[in-house]
């Protein structure tokens, strides 16, 4: 199932990044760091929507580097048990089968008694 969430995230930001494009440099990081990503809590990252606020950034004593405080808002796919996917088969064998449902690899067995009239 896929929801509309906001999260946050630490970001930081090497030196040379700085300057007049700071904000889209930022945005450009995360959705390259973020976008793709899967996490237990949340599920899959499928696109990042929009930057809600990015908050002043802390300067890293000796390296330059500065971390900005980041919420946003993502759509992310998170399946549960008993749901019903469209999926697409990629390997059938005397064990059972695989299919993907975008990011996940599904295996079901053939020990599974399906309810299908043929």
């Amino acid at each position: 199932m896929f929801f509309h969430i906001v999260l946050e995230r630490n970001m930081q930001l090497h030196p040379r990044h700085f300057g007049r494009n700071l904000r889209e440099n930022l945005v450009s990081k995360l959705m390259k760091d973020v976008e793709g990503t899967c996490s237990g809590r949340h599920g899959f990252v499928v696109a990042i929507t929009g930057i809600e606020s990015v908050g002043k950034g802390l300067i890293r004593d000796g390296t330059g580097f500065v971390t900005f405080p980041v919420k946003y808002q993502c759509v992310v796919f998170r399946p549960f048990k008993g749901e019903i996917l469209e999926a697409v088969v990629t390997m059938v064998n005397k064990m059972g089968f695989f299919a993907e449902a975008g990011p996940v690899q599904i295996f079901v067995s053939n020990h599974v008694s399906f309810a299908f009239n043929f």
